[in-house]
């Protein structure tokens, strides 16, 4: 990757020092209680006051379950919870005031910044033990308004940090809120390791957002969610930058690692790697895509509302059980991340590297590298990628028309079934794909590869194993010289883009 390397050593020195020094505030000696029919909200509060007062230490949540509304951390504060402690979130909706309106602006900001921690400008800040939090989801519907139709983004996370440095969060398990689980906005330095995180409690139900971040590192997790289970995000003006995932198992209903869909501020600098994509736990877990118990994606990338997405390096991912591996999407919906601010201009992506990458069971979305008319992916690399397909798809299934739709939801839903099994790419500058192993498990009548409009196309390496359409591997429109070594076989060329039918892009 062409961009500077990340360096986690320098990211684990900047890690929060709240943790290291300073007196322990038991909250059972501030009032709190042992108790799911109390709210502990008061004590809890006032310990990390005092804790804040004398320069900081540790809030101790100790062994035992405890009930609790709006918790503000301060400089300084590492919150505690000892093994053994749950602290589950009020189901009263007046246990969480909104806050006031940050200093930092963003399209999050009609939700009203309801959480169980809360933090805005805070450093040095940690959450740490092994312990539980729990939001208990389930039981909150929309904060009433004065519409009466009530605030669905009221619901309370159960962890949003605003504009915070270094913030560890470490060791904890966090289940089932409200929403999106966890949300770090415009925060600078912060690690988070070794968290369990079971997210099925409500709708819209996320498992980490990464929201315009700045040096950020997720390791050795484990996240189950409804929704995008890790997801980076970009809903103002500051981008998601220098960000390293690694060595977490994840499973979604949804996507399981996602940049998007929001992108005011773009992506720079993304490091995925050594992460498994299984199915959800979850025995009733909702189906999102395709009806069957897998997610809709693996992994996807995704600029639709202005913004730059610039060095992405995904490396050894595992997937067991997909409707599609890998979505990259260049679009314009262009949705404003304020109500006051200038429409966003059409955005960019460009230098994704994509390798190791190992897809076993996977739907018939089908993986696909797309920008929408006037607009053309940069740069990509995909190298040693190989899928698994369940196949069984007549031409009753799909459509060979493929509508560019720029203002769509950016996700395989969009299209769903594509007229082909491996891999879709259309609108693309600098395309190199080396070591392609394409495989399905029965019956699949579609060509494996649809390459439209890619400028400078490299193919080195491509096999097409199991029971495929083998009159014809790939089919290639407006693509002009491509480079194929001289194993790519099968290999239907036009020198004009696909025919339009209902003028959209139509593949025969």
């Amino acid at each position: 990757m062409r961009n500077k390397i990340i360096s986690l050593a320098l990211l684990l020195m900047l890690a929060p020092i709240a943790y290291t020094f300073g007196t322990d505030y038991n909250i059972l000696d501030f009032g709190a209680k042992k108790d799911t029919t109390f709210n502990s909200s008061v004590a809890i509060n006032a310990a990390v006051k005092a804790c804040f007062e004398n320069g900081g230490g540790r809030v101790v949540i100790p062994t035992g379950d405890f009930k609790s509304g709006t918790i503000r951390l301060l400089d300084n504060v590492e919150l505690h919870l000892e093994r053994g402690a749950t602290l589950f979130a009020s189901t009263d909706y007046r246990d969480f005031p909104r806050q006031k309106r940050p200093e930092y602006r963003s399209q999050k900001d009609t939700g009203g910044w309801y959480s169980l921690l809360y933090a805005e400008s805070a450093s040095n800040i940690a959450v740490t033990g092994s312990g539980t939090i729990d939001g208990q989801g389930a039981l909150h519907g929309a904060r009433p308004d004065a519409t009466g139709r009530g605030d669905k983004d009221g619901r309370p996370r159960n962890i949003l940090f605003i504009s915070c440095k270094n913030v560890l969060v470490k060791g904890i398990k966090m289940k089932n809120a409200a929403i999106w689980n966890q949300h770090y906005l415009n925060c600078e330095d912060v690690l988070v390791t070794g968290i369990d995180v079971f997210n099925h409690g409500n709708r819209n139900n996320d498992g980490i957002d990464i929201d315009g971040c700045r040096r950020f590192i997720l390791t050795d997790s484990r996240f189950d969610s409804d929704d995008d289970a890790v997801c980076l995000k970009s809903t103002g003006p500051a981008p998601c930058e220098d960000i390293v995932i690694s060595n977490c198992v994840i499973s979604s209903a949804c996507n399981a690692i996602k940049c998007g869909t929001e992108s005011t501020g773009g992506f720079k600098n993304i490091n995925i790697s050594n992460c498994v994509v299984k199915p959800s736990r979850n025995p009733h877990v909702r189906k999102h895509g395709s009806g069957k118990d897998i997610g809709i994606t693996a992994v996807s990338l995704e600029i639709v509302d202005g913004g730059t997405m610039d060095g992405v390096t995904v490396n050894n991912i595992t997937v067991y059980g997909t409707d599609a591996p890998l979505f990259i999407r260049l679009a314009n919906r262009a949705r404003k991340h304020r109500d006051d601010a200038e429409k966003p201009k059409p955005g960019s992506m460009r230098n994704i590297s994509i390798s190791d990458f190992v897809a076993y069971g996977t739907g018939n979305f089908t993986s696909s590298i797309t920008a929408s008319k006037g607009q053309m992916v940069e740069n990509v690399s995909i190298k040693n990628f190989r899928t698994l397909a369940i196949g069984d798809i007549s031409e009753k299934d799909f459509k060979r028309l493929v509508k560019e739709k720029p203002t769509s939801y950016p996700q395989p839903t969009m299209w769903r079934n594509l007229p082909c099994s491996g891999l879709f790419a259309r609108h693309v500058k600098g395309l190199s794909l080396d070591g392609i192993s394409l495989e399905a498990g029965v019956n699949d009548i579609r060509i494996p590869v649809i390459m439209d409009d890619i400028q400078g196309l490299r193919i080195n390496g491509l096999s097409v194993t199991g029971k495929v359409n083998r009159k014809k591997l790939i089919e290639l429109y407006a693509c002009p010289k491509p480079v194929l070594s001289p194993g790519v076989k099968k290999v239907v060329t036009s020198k004009k883009s696909a025919p339009l039918k209902e003028d959209e892009p139509f593949y025969p």
